[in-house]
């Protein structure tokens, strides 16, 4: 019996940042961390997609001067990526209680990232914060 063995990489990637990340918080912005962004090819724009039916949203990565594209700005000090669409909530009247995390985000064969809004989660970080109601 022959078994073949994948070799797991150390060092290119930081742990923590190596499994496929995105949230989103009230005001539309998605952000996606360095390895979700360089497994979608790193595009300058994403196309923001809605599927009503099934609550799901997609990131089809396009070039930037494509009608409707959504630039891919950069967030934070590492790799990081947001994407401002404040317009899928209000066109598809999506009410976020706080800042949500997408825990089972996925990449499909043709690069674009899959959010399933109802298996997304508030994050844990966006009740650290002390806030005013």
């Amino acid at each position: 019996m022959q078994i073949e063995w994948a070799v797991v990489p150390r060092g290119d990637v930081h742990p923590s940042d190596s499994r496929v990340y995105a949230s989103m918080n009230r005001k539309g912005e998605i952000v996606l961390n360095g390895t979700t962004y360089n497994r979608t090819g790193e595009p300058a724009a994403f196309l923001v997609m809605y599927n009503q039916p099934n609550s799901l949203i997609a990131l089809k990565p396009t070039a930037a001067a494509m009608k409707n594209a959504y630039p891919a700005r950069k967030h934070g000090r590492r790799n990081g990526r947001v994407i401002r669409a404040f317009r899928l909530l209000q066109d598809n009247n999506i009410k976020l209680p706080d800042t949500i995390e997408f825990k089972d985000a996925e990449i499909d064969k043709d690069g674009v990232l899959i959010l399933d809004l109802r298996t997304a989660r508030v994050s844990p970080r966006a009740h650290s914060q002390c806030r005013k109601k």
